[in-house]
């Protein structure tokens, strides 16, 4: 006899400020990522807007607002600009490792130095150690810590100067965040950097997909994020390419507000 359905629990935090719009409120919707199926309910969840924090899955539910609009790149179609290839080349001789998502010292460490070069009084600045390593080992799906080292010297492993915590979904790579070095002057650009890398291994891999979370117009912070094409949106009929250069003014209806319903491939995957 076949077991019946089961279907995760969606909860609503409370509106807090949000971080990237003044004078606005944000509320997150979020489930739990556990059990025999996560993997699966990451990769669906990942394909209608939600990313991933530890084991927990969420996406932006708020009341008056629908400026953060999902966004993904076309890894097969991606063809760097100039301005993109030179810098492929200024940091073609960097090592890049896949690491098990077991956090370290030297990751904290420069994730510290980016944090306060980037983003001074930020939440993230009072991560400890612990929080660190929850951020990194709390996962319950294909996770990596993608390492981006300087050439070693001498049979030593080289300095690290980037990292991104990395998520293999079956459509692609989503990318939960990534930190480098900001101080090195021949290595300008070594955020794009690290996005392109992702792009062109995902493309190698044949993954369809990378994932770079929430655009949102209006806040500077996010405008890198547009510079990777052809780039899609998620939009009320799912996934269409997207100029950014369009400025649509009125970003209101680019995503519902009303949550959309769970696809009905989630059915398959949650059983008592």
């Amino acid at each position: 006899m076949t077991a019946p359905f089961r279907f995760p629990r969606f909860f609503v935090t409370n509106p807090t400020p949000c971080p990237y719009l003044p004078g606005r409120s944000e509320r997150k919707v979020f489930t739990e990522l556990s059990g025999d199926n996560a993997s699966e309910l990451n990769d669906a969840l990942g394909r209608i807007g939600f990313r991933r924090s530890q084991n927990v899955a969420y996406r932006p539910s708020c009341a008056d607002c629908s400026a953060c609009v999902s966004v993904r790149v076309v890894a097969e179609e991606f063809r760097p600009n100039a301005t993109q290839r030179k810098l492929l080349r200024r940091n073609e001789d960097l090592v890049v490792t896949a690491c098990k998502p077991w956090s370290t010292e030297e990751q904290y460490a420069l994730l510290q130095r980016y944090l306060h070069a980037r983003h001074p009084g930020g939440g993230m600045t009072e991560m400890d150690e612990m929080d660190f390593a929850d951020m990194v080992e709390q996962t319950p799906v294909d996770s990596h810590v993608v390492e981006y080292r300087e050439p070693g010297v001498d049979g030593r492993v080289g300095k690290l100067v980037g990292a991104c915590l990395t998520d293999r979904q079956g459509d692609g790579l989503s990318m939960i965040y990534s930190f480098f070095d900001t101080t090195l002057e021949h290595r300008k650009g070594l955020g794009n950097f690290i996005i392109m890398d992702h792009i062109l291994r995902a493309a190698k891999a044949g993954l369809p997909y990378v994932y770079l979370g929430y655009w949102i117009d209006g806040s500077q912070r996010m405008q890198y994020k547009v510079r990777y094409r052809p780039l899609e949106k998620l939009s009320r009929s799912g996934w269409v390419r997207f100029d950014p250069e369009e400025r649509v003014q009125a970003i209101r209806g680019a995503v519902p507000r009303d949550e959309p319903p769970l696809p009905v491939e989630l059915a398959g995957i949650f059983r008592k």
